[in-house]
């Protein structure tokens, strides 16, 4: 055993990890390979990459580096499965989605293990990202009769009609951060209006959504749901330009969605929406309750689900000068308090970032807002306690100006910048500054300050006295660079449909 392993065999990563010793050997020891028609397989070409456990840096398990031909033959696969899958009627959908949302929830231990394992995350919120695939499967299973047509009184005698129809086969290419929710969860739009899916998993955590496949095989039609793991852009770049994926939804970066516009665009004319970054602000007015808006701005910063690995979280906190010392110091006594330890640990509420590579990238921004100025009331190195592992404290910087780059950019970690300013006008500037607009909240007792906010935000989802929470059917998706479409919602199942026009001459000429 090398000096590294037996360091991380010590505790407190050998209280957390000598119980599932068995398990994480037999995740090791089996095949992760391209699943299609619920079979998992070797890549085309034999490739493989290997998947590390970030809370210790030891090798996890070897998974297929799937490539342009593995993506063709998904879409062979998923053709055939549509072809079944198009002719039942949409209750007989409703009622195997609703079984496979079943099967998440009887097999949830198992996925939030993978999910802790190779994503990062506390074991606790990714048993919690089970429930939420589930839920979202079976809420867009209640929708199954809303995809309904039009008649239009276009002539006197004719009869106009427009009906929904399905792609075919579709393509979902997620990010890391979320990967079984976003594998599964997010199959229930596609599905429901009738099309296969094809998933490329992310090569941090790809194997939830290759066990979630072989779960769906025990449900759904054969070639119905595959799943295509990569190393590299290749895989998704096949997705990308393939003939066969008319429609493509994407979450993940900027800079990777508009690979996908420019890859997709290239191709063919293809229907493509992007679920992309945010640098989200969180207004905290002179008369808001300090106490709630302290426990909100860490809630919505998602340290405890996510690491801050999250499009969503409220990474700028703009203040009020005048309550900004009050709240900051409530601020850091929550955030002090977290339990930073190794995910799959029973009491860890914060765990590791996604790998290495991640880790040093978001450091490179402590770093880089120390070399700007900015001040560090709390973290930004690793925890004493955790000597291995992409580990980082909970960080929550002051004096940071708007046009630093840790208040403009995209950090997805666990950085809080705190913003002063002196009026309401100034505060909706800055919140509005940077290129995103994903989300946004106002936090005040005045219903008429907080209506001009809600108006004024340039943001797609916004909360008032509130953050983080997202609720059952209500569209999400960005503004500016953080995308274009919405999830989550009706407008997400429509989105996977497109439209045909029928018109029918039922008068005679002379």
């Amino acid at each position: 055993m090398s000096a590294t392993a037996a360091t991380t065999e010590s505790t407190p990563y050998q209280s957390a990890y000598a119980a599932r010793r068995a398990e994480i050997d037999a995740l090791a020891a089996r095949e992760w390979g391209v699943v299609v028609d619920g079979t998992s397989r070797p890549a085309a070409d034999g490739r493989t990459f290997g998947t590390v456990d970030p809370a210790t840096d030891r090798p996890l398990a070897q998974v297929a580096d799937g490539g342009a031909a593995d993506v063709d033959a998904a879409v062979r696969a998923g053709e055939r499965g549509f072809e079944v899958w198009r002719r039942y009627s949409p209750q007989g959908r409703a009622a195997a989605v609703r079984e496979l949302a079943a099967a998440l929830r009887e097999h949830g231990e198992e996925l939030a293990l993978l999910d802790a394992l190779d994503g990062g995350s506390p074991i606790a919120s990714m048993r919690g990202d089970a429930r939420w695939a589930a839920d979202h499967l079976e809420m867009f299973a209640d929708w199954a009769l809303l995809l309904t047509g039009r008649t239009y009184p276009a002539t006197g005698r004719g009869l106009h009609y427009s009906r929904i129809e399905p792609y075919g086969v579709v393509g979902r290419i997620i990010p890391f951060n979320h990967p079984l929710f976003f594998a599964a969860g997010k199959l229930g739009a596609p599905l429901m209006a009738g099309n296969a899916v094809v998933v490329k998993p992310p090569p941090q955590a790809p194997l939830s959504a290759i066990r979630m496949a072989e779960i769906a095989a025990g449900v759904l039609p054969d070639g119905l749901v595959t799943v295509v793991p990569g190393a590299g852009p290749e895989t998704g770049a096949a997705i990308s330009a393939h003939p066969g994926i008319p429609r493509i939804a994407f979450i993940g970066s900027e800079r990777t969605g508009r690979a996908i516009q420019r890859a997709s665009a290239d191709a063919a004319v293809k229907h493509v929406t992007l679920e992309l970054g945010g640098k989200n602000a969180m207004v905290v007015l002179d008369d808001a309750d300090l106490a709630a808006a302290a426990a909100g701005a860490v809630s919505g910063m998602n340290f405890t689900a996510s690491q801050g690995e999250s499009c969503g979280s409220n990474s700028r906190l703009v203040v009020h000068r005048s309550v900004a010392d009050d709240l900051v110091a409530r601020v850091v006594e929550l955030v002090r308090a977290i339990r930073v330890g190794v995910p799959i640990a029973e009491d860890t509420q914060m765990g590791a970032l996604v790998s290495r590579e991640h880790l040093d990238r978001v450091r490179s921004y402590v770093d880089a807002g120390l070399a700007e100025g900015a001040v560090p009331v709390t973290g930004g190195d690793r925890p004493a306690h955790l000597p291995h592992g992409a580990f980082l404290e909970p960080t929550v910087f002051t004096g940071v100006t708007p046009g630093m780059r840790i208040a403009q950019e995209e950090i997805f970690g666990p950085v809080l910048s705190v913003i002063t300013v002196d009026d309401d006008d100034e505060a909706l500037r800055v919140a509005n500054d940077v290129r995103y607009g994903l989300t946004a909240s106002v936090w005040t007792e005045n219903l008429r300050r907080a209506q001009r906010f809600a108006d004024g935000f340039e943001a797609g989802y916004v909360w008032v006295n509130d953050s983080a929470r997202h609720f059952p059917g209500l569209p999400f998706g960005g503004w500016k660079a953080s995308g274009v479409g919405q999830e989550e919602s009706l407008e997400e199942l429509l989105g996977f449909t497109r439209t045909k026009v029928v018109n029918v001459r039922t008068d005679r000429e002379a």
